[in-house]
């Protein structure tokens, strides 16, 4: 039987989970809500499924699992609830913006004795996958160094920037997720520097538009990551992963792979606009592998402890920027 879905929340990461839900076998999208009934029922006619508010889901016998897509300050409170409702939780990163909110939340989750996975769909993108399998398969020996180009098309609004815990809490943790999974061991210090190239208003909201962040594990092996919120050129995400053996790399996404040569030079297609084009079907992998999950009754593959460790990193770039120094993430923790 299909694992019957509920999206909380039909904002635009509403959208892309609902839609995500409808692309995987063994799962079934049975209702939608959101604080704005026009979302949830533009979400509903688009996937035939009902309009139902927070307490009918939490009671609905019909639902098996939630997808939670509110605002971040939602969060923690809707996974203890609608675990302790008895319904398995796949939740949109951070849990929380506050480390201690988190703790308390998944110790809770485990009270409760609830399933959840945390929401970094780039693990589960086509590429970046087979890039973690070379590297798994010792195709490059050890890794040694890793490095992440991430950056986004424009900023987002300073009302949402404002609300989300700033670029390293919203932006970077997804990246130190990924540096987490490509590195040999947990990173333990974080270096970070970061200014407003982009946009002032976002620096007069107390956050940053560009930044880059090195972190460092106990063997000596570092990741790199470079963020900005404007590339004119399109949606930006790289990886390259050097080993003691060589290395590998996982390139942009265009438009199309056709390449035009001619007398005037050559030509690609522009770069994907967005994560909702880009990592598409990293979306809808993910919730195929939380649905997977359920039904082997395993762990799940980014668990709240993830969702913590990368929220540890992003507090502890935010003091090392704030600061000037390298911060171990014991200071943090």
């Amino acid at each position: 039987m299909a694992v019957r879905f509920a999206v909380l929340g039909a904002g635009r990461i509403g959208q892309v989970h609902a839609d995500a839900i409808a692309r995987v076998p063994g799962a079934a999208l049975v209702a939608v809500t959101d604080a704005m009934p026009t979302a949830a029922e533009a979400v509903a006619a688009r996937h035939g499924c009902a309009v139902r508010n927070m307490e009918g889901i939490a009671a609905s016998g019909d639902v098996d699992a939630v997808v939670v897509c509110t605002p971040t300050d939602t969060h923690a409170d809707l996974i203890e609830r609608f675990t302790g409702a008895g319904k398995a939780v796949f939740c949109e990163k951070p849990i929380d913006l506050d480390l201690g909110r988190v703790k308390t939340c998944l110790r809770a989750v485990a009270t409760n004795g609830g399933r959840l996975m945390v929401g970094f769909q780039r693990r589960f993108d086509p590429d970046f996958r087979a890039l973690k399998g070379v590297i798994d398969a010792g195709g490059i020996g050890a890794v040694e160094t890793v490095t992440l180009t991430s950056r986004d098309p424009g900023p987002p609004p300073v009302e949402y920037i404002e609300r989300s815990g700033g670029i390293f809490r919203d932006m970077t943790i997804h990246d130190f997720d990924v540096a987490r999974w490509l590195l040999p061991e947990e990173p333990t210090h974080v270096f970070a520097a970061a200014s407003n190239l982009v946009d002032p208003a976002i620096g007069a909201a107390g956050d940053w538009d560009t930044a880059n962040v090195v972190l460092t594990t106990p063997g000596g092996a570092q990741a790199t990551i470079a963020n900005s919120r404007r590339a004119t050129y399109g949606y930006d995400q790289r990886i390259e992963v050097h080993g003691a053996g060589g290395s590998v790399r996982a390139d942009n996404h265009h438009t199309t792979r056709v390449e035009v040569a001619n007398a005037g030079g050559y030509t690609r297609a522009p770069l994907q606009d967005f994560f909702m084009s880009r990592y598409a079907a990293a979306y809808a992998a993910e919730i195929a592998a939380f649905v997977a999950a359920l039904e082997a009754g395993g762990e799940m593959p980014t668990t709240g402890e993830d969702g913590l460790r990368a929220l540890a990193l992003a507090e502890a770039a935010v003091l090392s920027v704030r600061e000037g120094r390298s911060v171990a993430i014991s200071e943090v923790m």
